[in-house]
């Protein structure tokens, strides 16, 4: 318990400074010697702005072709160098699925990675996609806040510029710093091939190997996820110490939250900043309250062994870190679009999975993937604030602008059609699982839950498993490429056009009748909406999964 205490803690105390941080390298006017090498590289003007519809081809074209490399680059790594351990080709369905999931910062794996990514397929597609896509949702983030702070503009800065500041100045840095610190810890690094050890009984073991530290570093800060090892951060090469274990799971929420900074002094009045913080705060510990009490106590199958209650439920999880840390991991990747674990979902407790479900389902806005989490905040603030506006009977106001019903249409279709997106293929794998999906190995409600955990984790561009599933089939490989596509791209457009709405709108003046937007009322208004919204769209299928498991136990769960 005094881990979740120091790391919630250390959250509110380390945001300030890192978002200030941010803040300066977005606002500078200076382009640095690095940076101005680049964009004489990209053929880019660094003063020249673009307007929503330039920035957002930018951002898709970008996209598209770095998709295609990694697919072909996973297509024909046997070719390739970096390949010690002669990796064949990758399996079409699932390279067409992995590349779909880096490219949209969801990192899904359909796959081992130690037995199936080449040493240059994991660094050059898989952690240099880390590194760029996180940028890009960073980069969208600032340019929606630019449309919310400017006036009667239609500009809202350049892609290049935002993508190239956002991992040179800030992405790069850090990561270069956690991964020292991890490789401290036991997480390794290197070039060399598989190591082929022999045990003290005489049997022989192959030990994987790679670069490890530098990968890991940059999924968490990037709220990428995925991992070296099949295993995930439960892998000592990869997970280290519990040290180690704290430092990748503070990563994971660290720059997510200091964007909130970011957005406060952007904007003008860090009020507004810290109380999207503390919604998303909040909301966290909620998660918390509800998973980790019930990982402390054995499951009913223990206690039906004959196992004392009041045992910690220690399947699936490692011994090294024990039942809060790794309830806190799966919390907090979950509050992210981070999708690490270093335990295995699947032997939660089913009261306790609620918690991460949900958390999923809502679109990953606590805290969220770094900028995507916040633009998706934004859009809950502009259903909040109209909502609001109904009930004083005026306009709806924002940040000084009026929300009309373009902005309101736009932040609807960027929560609900990720929502359509989980429920359809839900529901479809559900209903045609022995002839089209591969049937989930658990049946009943768990066997259910493990398919809806598997499309809310793609579908809102999480990542993480929840084991059990076999979910490298055509099936879940295309359909699952295809939700992460939608759930990434269709919010990502969403939040440039109404950056690009609403900075061709004037501003009006806050008068005593205008809705704040800054006090714990108003953040109360905006946790109850994103609350219902979500237990509206997605209770039935909890009820059905996680729910029910819960009272077939009779409630010992």
């Amino acid at each position: 318990m005094t881990e979740i205490v120091v790391y919630t803690i250390l959250l509110i105390v380390l945001t300030p400074p890192l978002g200030a941080y941010m803040y300066r390298v977005y606002t500078r006017e200076r382009i640095g010697r690095a940076e101005g090498l680049l964009y004489r590289m990209l053929a880019v003007d660094p003063k020249a702005e673009q307007s929503w519809r330039r920035y957002a081809s930018s951002c898709l074209w970008f996209s598209v072709i770095s998709m295609v490399l990694i697919y072909l680059l996973m297509r024909f790594q046997q070719h390739l160098p970096l390949n010690p351990n002669h990796l064949s080709a990758v399996n079409p369905y699932v390279s067409f699925n992995t590349a779909a999931s880096f490219t949209t910062n969801t990192n899904w794996q359909a796959y081992g990675g130690e037995t199936t990514m080449s040493y240059l397929t994991q660094m050059l597609a898989l952690t240099f996609q880390n590194f760029v896509s996180a940028a890009v949702g960073m980069a969208v983030l600032i340019a929606l806040i630019r449309g919310l702070i400017r006036s009667k503009r239609d500009e809202l800065g350049n892609f290049w510029v935002d993508l190239v500041r956002s991992t040179i100045y800030i992405l790069l840095p850090m990561a270069i710093l956690v991964a020292i610190v991890l490789m401290t810890q036991g997480v390794i690094q290197t070039l060399g091939a598989n190591s082929v050890v022999h045990g003290i009984q005489g049997f022989k073991q192959t030990l994987a190997r790679g670069p490890v530290a530098s990968q890991i570093a940059i999924k968490q800060l990037g709220t990428n996820g995925g991992g070296f090892f099949n295993v995930n951060s439960a892998h000592p090469f990869e997970g280290g110490t519990p040290l180690g274990n704290f430092v990748e799971d503070f990563a994971i929420l660290w720059i997510a939250a200091g964007l909130t900074y970011t957005f406060g002094r952007m904007v003008g009045s860090l009020r507004q900043g810290w109380t999207i913080f503390a919604v998303m705060w909040v909301l966290m510990v909620a998660g918390l309250v509800l998973t980790v009490p019930g990982e402390r106590h054995a499951t009913p199958a223990m206690q039906a062994a004959g196992i004392p209650a009041s045992t910690a439920n220690m399947e699936g999880k490692e011994v090294r870190y024990g039942p809060d840390a790794s309830s806190l991991w799966a919390v907090t990747t979950t509050d992210a679009s981070n999708g690490s674990v270093n335990s295995m979902h699947d032997s939660y407790q089913s009261l306790g999975m609620v918690g991460p479900m949900f958390n999923m389902a809502i679109g990953e806005v606590v805290f969220g993937g770094v900028g995507s989490g916040l633009y998706g905040m934004i859009f809950f603030v502009i259903i909040a604030v109209f909502i609001g506006g109904l009930m004083v009977g005026r306009t709806p106001e924002y940040l000084g602008k009026k929300i009309g019903s373009r902005a309101v249409k736009y932040s609807a279709i960027a929560v609900l059609v990720p929502f359509v997106v989980v429920l359809l293929f839900t529901a479809i794998a559900v209903v045609m699982s022995s002839t089209v999906a591969a049937a989930p190995n658990a049946p009943g409600p768990h066997g259910f839950s493990e398919i809806f955990y598997a499309f809310i984790s793609m579908g809102n561009n999480n990542g993480s498993a929840f084991a059990g599933l076999t979910a490298s089939g055509p099936y879940y490989a295309i359909t699952g490429g295809i939700a992460m596509l939608v759930s990434r791209f269709v919010p990502l457009l969403c939040a440039l056009a109404l950056g690009g709405t609403l900075g061709r709108d004037g501003t009006v003046p806050f008068t005593p009748g205008t809705l704040r937007t800054d006090t714990p009322l108003f953040g109360t208004l905006l946790g109850f909406v994103i609350v219902i919204i979500g237990a509206l769209t997605f209770l039935p299928g909890l009820a059905l999964g996680p729910i029910v498991e819960h009272l077939m136990h009779g409630g010992l769960s």
